[in-house]
Parts: structure tokens; sequence; C-alpha cells
């Protein structure tokens, strides 16, 4: 016992402080928001629309444009662009409320969206639980959702906590491509959880079907089968980017992604009243 002491003392306090403070350093290969130069296109150049495994570049005036929600950030249409119109930065937060949100234009900013919902932060900005589904999916997205529950990131400090039975929880976060087999077993699990209730799409799989978009044995994702009300694209998003979506989608922090002052949640509102 007394070993296991000296240990723990020894060491120390490893949650990482994020919002509070910086937050946790990202790999160096990490892939982020992609940003497009499109006078750097060369006219009617389509490398990158070829060389995109997952079919997210896609033809924009004379330039093109991507989609996260069906990017896998693997990077080979920036390897493919002779110019370098296409890079892909560091920046993390990733997610939107709606699908337009993730397809990158050329020209645009790689800055955060403002996923902000007010309702969603009256009723569960101090306490979310959430079951969650893998309808399909390879474990990746499973993998670092999970590591949220970790003594890193410890997840539940937030009030966000992925429980057992759907009876119990506020919302479904859904990973995987939602294969036929499981198609009934998601829909039942949605249905399963009391009103009012969330839904969160992880990971490229969950929001367009990823790799396996227009296969006969996956529905192409949750989109169309349930009210999606955050996506959050990677393949798979990293912790960082799962978590600071979970904390602006509620209000948790600002759009900057820094904890307020206090912790209070941001401007939420009684539900009924208009935003």
């Amino acid at each position: 016992m007394l070993r296991i002491i000296r240990a723990r003392l020894r060491q120390g306090h490893r949650t990482t402080r994020y919002p509070a403070g910086p937050p946790p350093s990202l790999p160096e290969r990490y892939a982020g928001m992609p940003v497009i130069d499109g006078a750097e296109c060369p006219s009617g150049c389509s490398r990158c629309i070829d060389a995109c495994p997952a079919g997210a570049v896609a033809r924009c005036g004379r330039s093109v444009s991507i989609d996260t929600g069906m990017c896998v950030f693997c990077g080979a249409c920036e390897t493919a662009c002779p110019r370098g119109a296409i890079s892909f930065t560091r920046e993390h937060r990733l997610a939107s409320r709606d699908r337009e949100g993730l397809i990158v234009k050329p020209g645009a900013a790689p800055g955060p969206r403002d996923i902000f919902d007010a309702k969603a932060a009256a009723v569960f900005g101090r306490s979310l639980k959430l079951r969650q589904v893998s309808a399909g999916g390879c474990n990746a997205c499973e993998a670092d959702t999970n590591v949220l529950g970790t003594v890193g990131w410890d997840l539940g400090r937030f009030g966000i906590q992925f429980v057992a039975s759907p009876r119990h929880a506020d919302g479904l976060l859904v990973t995987g491509p939602v294969t036929l087999n499981m198609r009934e077993a998601l829909l039942s699990t949605y249905d399963a959880v009391p009103e009012p209730r969330i839904v969160i799409v992880t990971g490229a799989c969950a929001i367009s079907g990823g790799l396996f978009r227009g296969m006969p044995a996956t529905s192409g994702g949750a989109e169309g089968l349930l009210p999606v009300d955050l996506y959050i694209p990677g393949c798979p998003p990293h912790p960082l980017t799962i978590l600071d979506s979970l904390l602006r989608f509620l209000g948790r922090t600002g759009p900057d992604g820094r904890k307020a002052p206090g912790g209070r949640i941001r401007a939420a509102k009684p539900v009924g009243e208009p935003e």
C-alpha cells in the first residue's frame, strides 16, 4: 500500500489543464482543417480529385472544395497538387452543427465554426449522459472517444459521461458507417432515449459513410436516419477535437475554445425562447 501511495505522489497530477490551460500538444504528423488557395489551381487540373480515396474533393468553380465530412485526412490531395494549392493546417477545431458547414471552399480561413447550441446548453450544459453506438465502426473513433474517460482527459469533470443504457442517456454518440446489421439496433437505441435528446455523429464513416460510402452493406452513415445535432469530422477525430466539440456545443467554452471565467455556461437561454 505504501509503495502505491509513493508511486501516486511521484506521478502527481496528470489530467490536462485544458480548457483552463493550453491544449495538449498534437502529434507531429497531425492533419487538421484543410485550406485551399484557389488562385494556385491550374486550369482544368483534377489531380487532387483523382487522388482522393474518399471522394471528398469536388470541383468548385475553377478550383476545388473539400468535404471534411467525407475526408479521411490522408493528405493524398495535398501531395498530388503540383502547385501547393491544398494544405492541411493543425487547426483541430473541426466540428459543425450542419452538414454544409463541413465543406471547405477556396479562400476559407481555417478557424473554428460557432457550434454553440443554446437549447442543448440550457438542458444539458451541466450534465450530459451519452450512449455510444458503434454502428459498424473499425474501433478507431471508438478508441479516441473512450480515451476521454482516462485520467489524462477526465471527461467526467465536465459532467459528461458515457452510460450503458439508452434509458439513462440524454443522447447518442454514433460512430461507424451504420452497417445494415446495425441499422435497426441504432434506430431502436435512439427510440429508447427519452426526450429531449441529441445526436452526435463522430468520424467520417458516421457522417457520410467514409471509405464505405455507396457500399450496399452500409447505410452511408447516420445522416438521413437520425436528426443530427453535431458533426465531428475526422478519421478518427483526435480526442482533443471531440472534447473541444462537446465543450463548445454546450457553451462550456467560448468560440475560441477558452474556458469562460468562473466556468460559466455561455449565454444559455431557457428552452422555448428564440435564439
